[in-house]
């Protein structure tokens, strides 16, 4: 009697349960094992084709500006966007006496700026001769969070369509 109780409704909740436990459980070690509050990312535009396509979920791992090479993968995130942008690093110069990424999506045709937000960005204080609203031709080193590591192709489309079509994305 009891088996057909939890293959019922309480089974179906117990499965639910479990599997947010199990979710959680695997997020929350990746984020320790792989030093980022955001371990897994799914792609929401084509700028990075034939690399990564809208719905590919990468797995990123934190690492020091210092660990960074031309030709990397990374994360990084931009004043006045909702989402961090994932782009290839093209070229690292020095910028001001600081170490900045030139930095550009496989699929765009010119490198990506970033424009100060100095109230929300504190950080870009530090790149003198700059004023609020200024565009810098690179990507400050802080503003970098993450490297990609591994892509899943294609599982994170789902999710990124019922978003959309709720008008979260």
């Amino acid at each position: 009697m009891e088996e057909k109780l939890l293959s019922g409704w309480k089974g179906d909740v117990a499965f639910l349960l479990i599997s947010l436990v199990v979710v959680f459980a695997l997020h929350s070690g990746l984020k320790i094992a792989l030093h980022t509050d955001s371990p897994l990312v799914i792609v929401i535009s084509g700028s990075m084709e034939p690399t990564f396509y809208r719905g590919d979920v990468v797995l990123l791992k934190g690492v020091p500006p210092s660990e960074i090479k031309v030709g990397d993968v990374v994360v990084y995130k931009r004043p006045y966007t909702r989402y961090p942008i994932i782009h290839r690093v093209r070229d690292i110069v020095e910028y001001n006496g600081k170490r900045c990424f030139v930095i550009q999506g496989d699929n765009n045709w010119i490198h990506d700026f970033y424009p100060l937000d100095i109230k929300g960005f504190p950080y870009l204080k530090d790149y003198t001769g700059l004023a609020e609203g200024d565009v810098l031709p690179c990507i400050p080193q802080e503003a970098i969070e993450a490297k990609a590591l591994l892509v899943f192709p294609k599982i994170g489309y789902p999710p990124l369509v019922v978003r959309e079509r709720l008008g979260l994305g």
